[in-house]
């Protein structure tokens, strides 16, 4: 069995309105000093198969439904 670990995040210059919207919280809570939140979407996905075959398959998923290439770039780690 193997556990993919699949980090969907912005590409840069795209709005990211939820990691905005955190930052003014929790600046409104005290907290200061920070420069940028942003959001990021992460997926465990558990299947079987090989390694390669396995990274294989998440890669094919990621460009049909877990991220949209033209906004997002995304990480997968095999663990």
């Amino acid at each position: 069995m193997a556990v993919a670990e699949v980090r969907v995040t912005l590409k840069k210059g795209v709005a990211d309105p939820e990691g905005r919207n955190t930052l003014k919280a929790l600046e409104l809570l005290g907290f200061e000093g920070i420069r940028e939140v942003r959001s990021v979407k992460v997926f465990e996905v558990e299947m079987g198969g090989r390694k390669t075959e396995v990274m294989k398959r998440v890669e094919e998923m990621c460009t049909k439904l877990l991220a949209n290439p033209v906004i997002h770039n995304y990480s997968i780690a095999i663990k």
